[in-house]
């Protein structure tokens, strides 16, 4: 604060430090002179120093016991801004509604300095108190508040700069305030934007705190925001009512939290809490569309915590949820996952777990989400292989979900998709003109998005040669430059990558790190395409389930058996869109036909050549090998009695050759495989679709090595 030599002597004017946003300098200028206003209204004197003595020891015990639940959720955030902040000659203050300091964190040297001003537990800094201060103006403006050296109304408090945030209940009550307090010197203009975003996060965690067996909807207008601190969040009650929201909530609808207590779902985005749940009763789903009267829209997730057996009872099977039981699921007081976990999101499974709606029946896919299980929450890398469409990144999510991971982000990059000349932007971010045609203020990437979440490299096989190097740096240690930048950002994130090349024949081409790919396949797990499954009914009623969730068709025996008879190029991803086709043609009526199917499909399926019947089909088993059921040719159609004439006959690849066991058929194709690849066993294993080491092991066996 600077004097006016040509002003009245009781006129003073203001200046704010030269790195605030212009924009701001007026406004600021404006509050800081109502403060003193108001502290010269009071009696203040800028010269004496008021009344420093602290609440008595019985007393502050009293107001700490009176707040011990504001503490409890922000003392773990204090401590996590103070390591952002330390050795910077500051401190971190946690007040009251009502000013008073109930707990303070910061660096020794300037604890004791901040102790001469009574900056100290126990301490009032409301206005009336120690006039002009971030504490007791943002008290009193309810709104962020810097006050910068000659800005206190005090003197003594000149040597201080500080920046304050009010604390609010999800129904807008103020709990405190959360306050960064340093030299005047050291001033630093991202020091508010931390205060502001620990506020938020104190705010987040007493909203889920008061509403643990409310619905949740976390919302944004952009997607990827999902899951940070500048998600909105609002509460929902058994009758659709809006109970509470956080302060994300209120700007992104530029409501008061009163206005914003007034509406329902209903009315405040035209849905109801039945259609929230019919759409997250879905597998793993995808961010709800919610719009506002004016047009706006948002991307939303649900979260709940109510028992499971209430919210799923039922939804197995592809059954909708009872208007009752929704109720019910609403109304019951909530359980929170093991070892105090957020709400995870809404899952159509028998318990809460993802990985358990994957079990289908089939024995591959058994095989393999047990692995998965052995190795979650261990922080081993996932790689899953697998063709395109044989549900790569559905399991990617099931693992987030199921791990200690699942309430931070599950950020998904598709590294076939982005151009390269911009994937290095999107997954590492960049700052302000660190390329043409970059955003103003930069953008993080996407996996300072992941941070304490897990991020899943789709195709990860796609990924530039020369962005390889940079992500293994990353991955070792932990921390991303944006472009543009000299400063890091350390990470914490699980990594899944998937792809469905061939990575080995890569390393061996130059074209993929084998550094890189011994960083990311801690456990490696494949797939099966569709066509090598047992559970093709039971993926089709699922999906059919989820788009039809108030009444699903059946699917009549003849479609399934084009079902069966088709090699599915596409696998799940071309089963669903098939599937969600045929629902739409099929609206109201009990069974999906043919004549529910696309023209496009049908003609594929009949360039097919027709299969068996699916009674008397022999299937390979289960443990076979891709050589095996792709030598175990189908035995003609015969008669019911005759099933098992045809299972003993030895199955050979053509009808007029002698008869082989599968062992000699399976030699004969790898040789036939190695001779038309020129002995290259790389190739050869590609276009058989089995592992190096298999041609190996089978040809040795074959000679008795």
């Amino acid at each position: 604060m600077t004097a006016n030599p040509t002003a009245p002597a009781h006129v003073t004017t203001w200046s704010t430090p030269s790195a605030l946003p212009c924009a701001e300098k007026p406004a600021r200028t404006e509050l800081i002179k109502q403060s003193h206003l108001r502290c010269t209204a009071l009696g203040l004197s800028r010269i004496e120093r008021p009344d420093f003595e602290p609440l008595m020891r019985s007393d502050l015990s009293v107001a700490r016991e009176r707040n011990q639940r504001l503490f409890t959720h922000a003392a773990p955030v204090m401590e996590m801004l103070f390591e952002q902040i330390v050795n910077s000659e500051s401190m971190i203050v946690l007040t009251d509604a009502q000013g008073t300091i109930l707990h303070s964190v910061g660096d020794n040297d300037f604890l004791e300095r901040a102790n001469k001003v009574a900056l100290s537990p126990g301490v009032n800094w409301a206005e009336q108190s120690k006039g002009t201060n971030a504490i007791g103006t943002a008290l009193f403006e309810e709104t962020p508040t810097l006050v910068h050296g000659g800005e206190h109304f005090i003197h003594a408090n000149s040597f201080l700069t500080c920046s304050a945030a009010p604390i609010f209940d999800p129904r807008g009550n103020m709990l405190g305030v959360l306050d960064v307090t340093g030299d005047q010197r050291s001033y630093h203009q991202h020091t508010m934007g931390l205060v502001r975003m620990s506020a938020r996060m104190i705010e987040n965690h007493w909203l889920s705190d008061d509403y643990g067996n409310r619905l949740r909807l976390h919302f944004h207008s952009r997607v990827e925001f999902i899951g940070t601190l500048l998600e909105g969040i609002i509460v929902v009650g058994a009758d659709g009512k809006i109970l509470g929201a956080n302060r994300s909530a209120l700007d992104q609808l530029d409501m008061s939290c009163a206005a914003l207590r007034m509406h329902s779902l209903a009315s405040l985005f035209g849905t109801t809490a039945s259609a929230v749940f019919d759409h997250f009763r879905s597998p793993l789903p995808v961010p709800m569309c919610l719009s506002l009267a004016n047009g706006r829209q948002f991307h939303a997730n649900a979260r709940f915590s109510a028992p499971t057996r209430t919210m799923m009872a039922g939804l197995g099977g592809g059954e909708s949820m009872s208007g009752n039981a929704k109720e019910e699921a609403f109304a019951r007081p909530g359980t929170s996952r093991p070892g105090g976990a957020m709400p995870v999101p809404l899952v159509p499974s028998d318990g809460i777990s993802g990985l358990h709606y994957l079990r289908t029946g089939d024995a591959q896919i058994e095989a393999t989400l047990q692995k998965v299980q052995r190795v979650l929450n261990r922080d081993i890398p996932l790689l899953i292989l697998g063709e395109t469409g044989t549900g790569k990144e559905l399991l990617a999510r099931a693992v987030h979900q199921d791990s200690n991971r699942a309430k931070q982000p599950f950020v998904a990059v598709n590294c076939a998709s982005i151009p390269e000349s911009l994937i290095e932007a999107e997954l590492f971010g960049y700052e302000d003109g660190a390329f043409t045609g970059a955003r103003r203020k930069g953008a993080c990437g996407r996996i300072v998005q992941a941070n304490g979440g897990t991020l899943f490299l789709d195709e990860i096989g796609d990924m530039p040669l020369a962005l390889q190097a940079r992500l293994l740096r990353v991955l070792q240690e932990r921390c991303v430059t944006p472009l543009g930048s000299k400063n890091s950002i350390m990470v914490d994130i699980a990594v899944i990558g998937a792809t469905h090349r061939n990575l080995r024949e890569m390393i061996e081409a130059g074209s993929f790190r084998e550094d890189l790919y011994y960083r990311l396949n801690g456990l490696v797990v494949r797939l099966p395409a569709l066509r090598e499954r047992s559970d093709l009914d039971v993926v089709a009623r699922r999906i059919l389930a989820a788009e039809c969730p108030q009444a699903t068709p059946e699917i009549c025996p003849s479609v399934m058996a084009l079902f069966h008879r088709y090699t599915w190029p596409g696998n799940i991803r071309q089963l669903a869109n098939v599937l969600r086709t045929a629902a739409v043609m099929s609206a109201g009526e009990a069974q999906i036909t043919e004549q529910h199917l696309s023209d496009d499909f049908l003609e594929d399926v009949q360039r097919v050549r027709p299969a068996p019947p699916a009674a008397v089909v022999v299937a390979a088993p289960a443990a076979a090998s891709p050589v095996v059921q792709a030598a175990a040719a189908p035995c003609p159609a015969l008669p019911a009695e005759g099933l098992e004439d045809c299972a003993a006959r030895p199955l050979t690849m053509d009808a007029k050759a002698d008869p082989r066991t599968l062992g000699e058929a399976e030699i004969e194709m790898i040789r036939e495989a190695l001779a038309a690849a020129n002995g290259n066993i790389s190739v050869a294993s590609r276009r058989l679709g089995i592992s190096r080491n298999t041609i190996y092991r089978k040809l040795r066996w074959n000679s008795g090595g």
